[in-house]
């Protein structure tokens, strides 16, 4: 397929533009999809960005977007038997773009199911990654669950966990997110603006503790964790109990050993094993007996959920817009995040 798409880029003086560009080809392996939605990660993609504009540098416009759903239209080899016109849910860095098309590996790639509508499926990267953070937590039913950091990611966790039988709190300092998490089914949301989450915690457990926390958040980590671990529940020789799940980019400094009981710290990386496995990735699988829950299976019940109306995208939706206009719209992402959470751009 001859000609050129458009896609969203980024620069390092921290500005977003819509560039043009040659059409990308798909390798052995690759489907070429042309896009009917995308949804923008505001922390991964966007969360770096203010700083750049306070001291901008000289990097060239960079295509950026990592979660789309589209139609296949073209086949690279090895893929003749997924058919064209196929709706999928595509996922990875430098692959599901904010673009008209882009060339994604086909375990990347997953089919939609009716039912499911583009603008929902486009959510799916940041979805299998909430998915993988509770599947690291090892969360048992009725367990007390809190998650620190309501973005999408956090939105997706939080969600995870109620469906995992748990009762899920979640903590934020921005009035939306708590707004939207409530209209998705969250059973206890807690302004920290507002609210003591020591205090709101104990009441939420009926004093028992957090049986494990996520925190599903970038940037300095120090006060949310010493925070998370005071919620932990605690056993009568006071060490704290329970599993710390770190799905954001957080960073923190804690002591370990006595200082932090026996609670474990657990990293939950990307989406589940598979991304970033050239091999896997364009057609390779893992023998199912050992690994149970690769990346595309996890993006198929990411889906599934949706189909059911277990997983609820259209609450945390704020905007919607074309493609050309995502300059302005990631414009308020970065500079007023208090109105804006899952914004789904249409070419």
């Amino acid at each position: 397929m001859a000609g050129t798409r458009r896609v969203a880029a980024k620069d390092g003086a921290g500005r977003v533009t819509v560039i043009e560009q040659p059409m990308p080809q798909p390798g052995p392996g690759e489907l070429l999809m042309e896009v009917r939605a995308s949804m923008v990660s505001p922390g991964t993609e966007l969360g770096f960005m203010r700083r750049l504009r306070e001291k901008p540098g000289d990097g060239p416009p960079r295509p950026f977007g990592y979660s789309n759903a589209g139609v296949v239209v073209k086949q690279g080899e090895g893929c003749e038997d997924i058919p064209l016109g196929t709706p999928l849910a595509c996922m990875g860095g430098g692959y599901a773009e904010h673009a008209t098309h882009s060339v994604v590996p086909r375990n990347l790639g997953v089919p939609i199911p009716d039912g499911v509508s583009f603008d929902h499926a486009a959510s799916i990267h940041l979805a299998a990654t909430g998915l993988n953070a509770i599947r690291r937590a090892a969360p048992e039913i009725a367990e007390y669950a809190t998650v620190i950091g309501l973005g999408i990611v956090g939105q997706f966790t939080s969600q995870w966990a109620r469906l995992s039988g748990c009762h899920a709190m979640a903590l934020d300092r921005l009035p939306l997110r708590l707004e939207c998490a409530a209209s998705a089914g969250l059973e206890r949301g807690v302004n920290i603006a507002e609210e003591d989450p020591l205090e709101a915690s104990a009441e939420f457990t009926r004093g028992r503790g957090m049986d494990f926390g996520v925190l599903a958040f970038g940037g300095d980590g120090n006060e949310a964790f010493a925070g998370m671990v005071k919620m932990l529940k605690r056993s009568p020789d006071t060490h704290q109990m329970g599993r710390i799940v770190v799905v954001g980019g957080a960073q923190f400094q804690h002591s370990f050993a006595a200082g932090l009981g026996n609670a474990d710290v657990r990293s939950a990386s990307r989406t589940g094993p598979g991304y970033h496995d050239h091999e896997w990735e364009r057609g390779k699988d893992y023998p199912p007996v050992f690994v149970a829950w690769p990346t595309n299976r996890n993006m198929e019940e990411c889906l599934r959920f949706m189909l059911s109306g277990g997983l609820c995208v259209e609450p945390l939706i704020t905007h919607r817009a074309a493609l050309n206009d995502a300059p302005g719209v990631c414009d308020i992402l970065i500079e007023e995040p208090g109105k804006a959470l899952g914004v789904v751009l249409n070419p």
